[in-house]
């Protein structure tokens, strides 16, 4: 059957007008004159999209649709209107709203426009097994099945149930946190405590009563007394992020902890005995790092027992279509949408970019196009400028493949002139004025490169 798109405008010319141009194209129309009757026919009709004026008598569409928000009605609703405005705008999407068009309306935006919204709403209605989702995802599953994280899970399974202190390397954004926790979870400390303490995201003079804690009068703000990090963790596992950015006076005073098992408080005297397995991480080179004297080596030593390298995700570009529908999945739950998946020329797109922000940039980037996309397939438009730049760039460098200097400057030449051909319709004097260049120097240049005889 059809699918049914009921139109609410309190003007029957716009009605009429909205009603041809669905009908022509296979759309089965019903109307309403007024916000109520509007949410009449939406609990009674249950349509595929709601085309809904902002301004009707009784009831305006923004109160349409905050209604229509509050009751959880299933629908995707387009709002239209002769009066926008930033504000309301702003607050028609922040309701929910699909989509928001202008007056004059467009024929061909209000079709794409609508066939999206029919498109989500046919994904809405279906189970969410059928969607590929679960009830509730793991947002400390680790994902990627290629050699290099192969490798990752076989060593997390064979320190896990040990009390061997990890030392798991890696840049910024590619999961250390992820790798502790898949440590602890698979260990039989799991049904204990997993602490984590950002060694750089806290001040020098600060760390120490973090770890360690404090008795009350301490220092000046020691009101009462506070347990440390340690304390948090006892029986459990503490992971101590950015390791590096540690003092030299805070990493004695944890080398002793790790060799005695033992420490007292700031400002206290009291000895107190902590069964605290030690994780850490980094993305500094800490043999560099004890060269140029900023790390102990002493305590490089009791905390590397066991290394973990983490690949960063240019390394591991196979995993990148897997992690893409772990992320979307999430986002899908987390904001109510019906997201399938990229576009195949956006999943190239991903995959051919270096990702320096490794999976974080990616979760970044797909939440971005999941929260901006209003159709069921995130296409290269959803995706940052900056990256489609960046990854096209990337990707006519890596094609060429002239060894010399002259070699190479001659393939470019020829690849920026074939596709300014091909943008112009092969019109030389159009290709010379964009360019820059004249007819004459075009051509003896077309002939030198062997793009015309």
């Amino acid at each position: 059957m059809a699918k049914l798109v009921l139109v609410a405008d309190d003007e029957v010319s716009v009605q009429e007008a909205l009603r041809d141009i669905l009908e022509d194209n296979g759309y089965r129309v019903q109307c309403a004159s007024g916000g109520r009757e509007c949410l009449k026919k939406i609990e009674s009709l249950n349509p595929d999209a709601v085309l809904l004026d902002i301004k009707m008598p009784e009831m305006d569409g923004i109160r349409v649709l905050e209604t229509v928000s509050q009751r959880g009605m299933n629908v995707p609703v387009i709002l239209i209107t002769a009066y926008g405005s930033t504000e309301t705008t702003i607050e028609a999407m922040k309701l929910g709203a699909f989509d928001y068009l202008m007056k004059p309306l467009k024929v061909k935006e209000i079709l794409e426009t609508v066939d999206k919204a029919v498109e989500i709403k046919e994904l809405m209605d279906r189970p969410a097994n059928q969607r590929g989702e679960r009830e509730e995802i793991d947002s400390y599953a680790m994902i990627g099945m290629s050699e290099t994280m192969q490798n990752v899970y076989k060593t997390i399974g064979r320190v896990a149930n040990t009390n061997a202190t990890v030392l798991i390397r890696g840049e910024s954004g590619t999961g250390k946190e992820l790798v502790a926790m898949a440590i602890h979870r698979n260990s039989v400390r799991n049904d204990r405590p997993f602490v984590k303490i950002n060694c750089a995201s806290i001040p020098e003079n600060l760390l120490e009563s973090e770890l360690f804690g404090y008795e009350k009068g301490a220092f000046t703000g020691a009101v009462s007394s506070k347990p440390g990090k340690f304390e948090l963790a006892n029986k459990g596992t503490l992971f101590l992020d950015e390791i590096g950015e540690m003092s030299l006076n805070t990493q004695a005073k944890l080398l002793r902890v790790l060799q005695e098992k033992e420490f007292e408080r700031v400002g206290g005297t009291e000895t107190i005995r902590v069964d605290v397995r030690i994780i850490s991480a980094t993305n500094k080179d800490l043999d560099r790092c004890i060269e140029e004297g900023s790390f102990r080596e002493d305590l490089y030593y009791r905390l590397n027992v066991v290394e973990i390298v983490i690949p960063p995700l240019r390394e591991r570009k196979s995993d990148i279509p897997d992690l893409v529908r772990h992320i979307i999945r999430h986002c899908n739950l987390e904001y109510k949408k019906a997201i399938t998946g990229f576009s195949p020329e956006a999943a190239a797109l991903l995959k051919n970019y270096d990702w320096p922000g490794n999976i974080r940039e990616l979760k970044n980037v797909c939440e971005r196009a999941v929260l901006m996309s209003s159709g069921p397939v995130l296409t290269v438009e959803d995706l940052p400028i900056s990256l489609q730049k960046k990854t096209r760039r990337a990707g006519w460098l890596n094609e060429i493949s002239g060894g010399s200097l002259k070699e190479i400057v001659a393939e470019v030449e020829r690849e920026v002139i074939l596709r300014s051909l091909e943008e112009n319709n092969w019109n030389r004097s159009a290709v010379a004025q964009a360019l820059k260049m004249n007819r004459s120097t075009l051509y003896a240049k077309m002939k030198e490169l062997g793009i015309i005889d």
